[in-house]
């Protein structure tokens, strides 16, 4: 039988939890919600269960962890609130408070455990320079390369190297360990959230840089919105997407109908919409549509909040319901290594003709 458990974090936002009116109106946009169909599964749904959990109404069942953890805290659902609840604050408290009462899902654990013990949720007993062959040093300008680009998409991490050395910048990899985004998405203990911080702070500045450019909207999320709450951040954060926009880029051309899709953590998140399209813009006989649901109002590609790992049917119903909006294309485009993988794994589902492609790697290509 499952136990009543504590909820420290929970009772911090016990107002949030209230402030919803039960209106419905995030079923409209709850990527979850259209592929599961409960309303546990949707913000109000999960309005409820935490308030049920916070006052030792509800146990922490296998149900009501199911629903808080299949939530790709996207927060599509907060901009559609007509009370703007912060709906991913309650998800993510309630997910600390079942993490400390002992309920984290394998899948996560298995990750955590990699980047307590390698800095990384791979296994890799390898750097981030030393897997992508870079020699770190003092530079005004760093890339935060980030666990995925580094240890799969490296694809992503060369294309982003090339290009600044391209352009003649003088740049270095930063001594990074994992930026604590799947520690923190997932209800991990805050102490290690902030230690991961501690450490990527104190080797960007032992570096000497002053400006630090991402390709993962994940990592870049974390230093923006997240990183500021905890520590300092003595340096300028930038995404790819930021830092070529304000380049003068010469492109060869590039013949073909493209669409583009936003980054949870890039977009709603971060609030970075105009310069990935400003980028694609500067490619000459570039052919731009935008999907239907674009911008503020993109749909989730269902990678994020530690959905993939955990409920992988799930994550992929949800890209392949993304990557239907982008049939009208030759290329999907988007700038963050979760949703290349995952848009990809909803392409195959449905055996699409798209091609799907990070932003750094068009461009570089054409540059």
């Amino acid at each position: 039988m499952a136990d009543y458990i504590e909820c420290t974090n929970l009772k911090n936002l016990k107002t949030e939890m209230m402030t919803c009116t039960m209106c419905g109106f995030c079923k409209s946009v709850c990527p979850a919600f259209e592929n599961t169909g409960w309303d546990r599964g949707v913000a109000r749904g999960r309005m409820v269960l935490s308030y049920g959990l916070m006052q030792n109404e509800i146990p922490a069942d296998k149900s009501v962890i199911e629903a808080l953890y299949q939530c790709t805290t996207c927060k599509d659902c907060e901009r559609r609130c007509p009370s703007k609840v912060r709906v991913v604050d309650v998800v993510e408290s309630a997910r600390r408070d079942l993490v400390a009462a002992g309920n984290v899902l394998p899948q996560h654990k298995k990750a955590i455990d990699n980047i307590r013990m390698f800095g990384n949720p791979f296994g890799s007993q390898k750097s981030v320079p030393e897997i992508l062959g870079q020699v770190p040093k003092h530079a005004k300008l760093g890339y935060f390369v980030g666990c995925t680009s580094a240890y799969r998409n490296t694809s992503t991490a060369k294309a982003t190297i090339s290009i600044l050395s391209k352009l003649g910048e003088d740049f270095t990899l930063v001594n990074e360990v994992c930026c604590g985004s799947v520690m923190q998405r997932v209800g991990w203990h805050e102490d290690d959230v902030i230690a991961q911080m501690k450490k990527n702070i104190d080797a960007i500045t032992a570096q000497g840089v002053e400006t630090v450019v991402f390709s993962c909207a994940g990592c870049y999320r974390m230093f923006k919105e997240e990183y500021p709450k905890y520590v300092e951040v003595p340096f300028k954060v930038l995404h790819i997407s930021e830092y070529l926009d304000s380049k003068d880029l010469k492109l060869s051309s590039f013949d073909k109908k493209v669409t583009y899709h936003d980054p949870c953590h890039l977009g709603r998140h971060a609030g970075v919409y105009k310069s990935p399209r400003n980028v694609i813009s500067k490619i000459p006989g570039v052919d731009f549509k935008e999907m239907s649901r674009n911008s503020a109002t993109s749909r989730c590609c269902g990678g994020g909040g530690g959905v993939r790992s955990a409920y992988p049917e799930l994550s992929s119903q949800i890209s392949a319901g993304r990557v239907k909006e982008a049939s009208f294309a030759d290329v999907l485009i988007t700038s963050c290594p979760f949703c290349v993988n995952n848009l990809n794994v909803g392409k195959e589902q449905i055996k699409a003709d798209v091609e799907i492609i990070d932003l750094v790697e068009l461009i570089d290509s054409l540059l």
